[in-house]
């Protein structure tokens, strides 16, 4: 008995649509990519337009209504500066990574060896929170940028990478807190994962 074909996920169906645009390089209405698009990239007919219409809300492709039609078009110049504008935001983001460390570590110092405040404990733990969820959202949007650019990847490999360096020494900063707190307040790595909602499996990308 064969197994049923597994349908294609939606970042899938989006990488597809976006071939057609790049590989084409031509003004399409909606009812010309349902056609297309199931003959060409597998993608479900009733799927299209909730795939073109993400890819809309993210700027990837673009759409103008001429007369009383509405055309949607992408162009590989267009996904060339979509990422550098990302690339921009992800290093805003390391930077704000940096700072919302650097205050946590301040906190941290200004506790006495000993002494458990659990109001100013609360708060360390809520913006220790915070730095966790930067990272993943770095290491997130940089797993997205790599899936989503099939033809301008290479143009870019130096600057992502700036990125990925930024994500993982974010991830080394709160490597650096943990071992802090471990030797400042002889807490097990266990609990303080626990306490600070940090993940177990944490690590460089």
């Amino acid at each position: 008995m064969t197994s049923k074909k597994r349908g294609l996920s939606l970042e899938d169906k989006r990488k597809g649509m976006m071939e057609i645009f790049y590989e084409k390089k031509d003004f399409f209405q909606l009812k010309e990519l349902e056609k297309i698009a199931p003959k060409e990239k597998g993608i479900v007919q009733g799927t299209v337009k909730d795939v073109l219409q993400s890819l809309v809300d993210d700027g990837m492709v673009d759409t103008d209504k001429i007369g009383t039609s509405v055309y949607f078009w992408a162009f590989p110049s267009k996904a060339t500066n979509t990422k550098k504008q990302k690339l921009m935001q992800l290093e805003n983001s390391s930077q704000e990574a940096k700072k919302l460390r650097a205050d946590v570590e301040a906190k941290l110092a200004k506790k006495k060896t000993g002494q458990q405040d659990e109001e100013k404990r609360e708060k360390l733990q809520v913006e220790l929170k915070k730095a966790q969820e930067k990272n993943t959202a770095l290491k997130s949007s940089l797993k997205e940028f790599h899936e989503l650019d099939p033809d301008e990847l290479e143009k870019l490999k130096s600057e992502s990478q700036v990125s990925l360096e930024a994500a993982n020494r974010w991830t080394d900063n709160i490597f650096a807190v943990k071992s802090w707190c471990k030797s400042k307040f002889f807490i097990e790595e266990n609990q303080l994962n626990k306490a600070f909602g940090i993940p177990d499996e944490l690590d460089y990308l």
